[in-house]
């Protein structure tokens, strides 16, 4: 799929007139020693402004201070110097924290945990009830393929298994802003894909996503915006056509063409052009999409994996006010019925148990142990209540043993 389609710029019918989500000015960070010396500035004098639905990309190397940058936008750091405001507040306010969503550079899970139970852990910090947990959590296992492993243990997955986890429990929320860093680390060709899908779909719904990686194809993919950092300042900025565009050179694609058509279009070319080369050539697809286009024949001849499947479309609640399949409103119309109406259930269940004589069950309820009476008289009704047991004997026997002792 062309990138131009891929990406979400054109959804912004007027990015400056968008809500300011995020405000960085004048971000400064020093690290200290124990003596309180000055050891690294980490961040020093950044500017920028992250407006909604916008996905912003951080690029820089290695240790040029994207991630310190999220630190402090997440208030896990305080800033030497500088102002940061998230929706208008402070990055410490309480409410702003729940409608961020965030995945670290390294997922920190508790690894006796299973897939579920890790979603339901990180629904209840956000206070959500039973039952949005509940369908969130199978939405979002389903949506980053782990719907077949949600049994295991997370300290037995991958790293690229424990980055789809990671990357659930990021939105189990269903945040406004949505902090990415390095989302396709140890990542296969198809969940790169399927996340880079997942950020776009995010961001027709109006939410802001800001994403960090070293694979500069990602970013190419999906960002309206990025800053490039070096040293801890911004060297470059601004949308990537404005960064990328060659304006000196031009290039033209049309369908195969005859031998004479070509060369007659050539001569007029070069007529015309005074310096620099002109070349033919083959447009060429990507690795990417020759990849993925491998995978999908394979599917096709039903060749089997055990590893992390390929998720499903991005999960409902996250899609908004998307229209549903007709199969899923079928499907809902069918259950509804059975939710609406609890008696019909009950029904169900009765006439799928034994019955329990009302005259049998009035004994077992005066027998001394009637909760053992009852399951045993529903497990198998043949079967009959066991008799009380006479203690008087025993206990006289009892008696006489520690009367003999004395």
């Amino acid at each position: 799929m062309p990138v131009a389609e891929l990406n979400p710029q054109s959804q912004i019918a007027n990015p400056k007139s968008a809500e300011v989500v995020v405000s960085v000015r004048g971000l400064t960070k020093v690290f200290k020693d124990f003596w309180n010396r000055p050891k690294a500035c980490a961040v020093d004098g950044v500017d920028f402004e992250v407006r909604k639905g916008e996905i912003f990309g951080l690029l820089g190397p290695n240790g040029s201070g994207k991630s310190t940058t999220i630190k402090l936008l997440l208030g896990l750091l305080n800033p030497t110097k500088g102002h940061i405001e998230v929706f208008g507040h402070s990055p410490r306010h309480v409410q702003t924290k729940t409608r961020i969503g965030y995945l670290p550079e390294e997922s920190y899970l508790y690894r006796y945990l299973n897939s579920r139970e890790t979603l339901d852990f990180f629904g209840n910090l956000f206070h959500l009830n039973k039952t949005d947990r509940d369908n969130r959590a199978e939405q979002l296992l389903d949506m980053v393929g782990l719907g077949k492993t949600q049994t295991r243990a997370v300290g037995e997955f991958s790293k690229g298994m424990q980055r789809r986890i990671g990357l659930a429990q990021a939105l189990i929320n269903d945040p406004d802003l949505v902090i990415l860093d390095e989302p396709t680390a140890g990542l296969d060709p198809i969940g790169c894909r399927e996340v880079k899908d997942l950020i776009i779909a995010l961001a027709k719904r109006g939410k802001t996503v800001i994403l960090s990686s070293h694979l500069l194809s990602d970013v190419e993919d999906v960002c309206d915006r990025v800053v490039i950092y070096y040293g801890g300042k911004i060297q470059a900025d601004g949308t990537l056509k404005e960064l990328l565009a060659k304006p000196d050179s031009l290039r033209i694609t049309t369908p195969v063409l005859s031998r004479e058509t070509l060369e007659k279009v050539l001569a007029t070319i070069r007529h015309d052009v005074t310096t620099g080369e002109v070349r033919v050539d083959n447009p060429t697809q990507n690795l990417e999409s020759y990849f993925l286009d491998v995978v999908a024949k394979a599917k096709l001849a039903a060749k089997e994996t055990s590893g992390a499947q390929s998720g499903a479309r991005v999960a409902e609640y996250l899609r908004g006010g998307e229209a549903k399949p007709a199969s899923d409103k079928v499907l809902e119309k069918l259950s509804l019925p059975q939710a609406a109406q609890p008696a019909a259930v009950t029904t169900t269940a009765e006439s799928s148990a034994p019955k329990v004589d009302d005259s049998k069950l009035s004994a077992l309820t005066q027998s001394p142990a009637p909760a053992t009476a009852a399951k045993t008289e529903t497990a198998a009704p043949q079967t009959e209540a066991p008799k009380p047991v006479d203690l008087s004997k025993a206990n006289e026997k009892l008696s006489s043993l520690l009367g003999g002792k004395k």
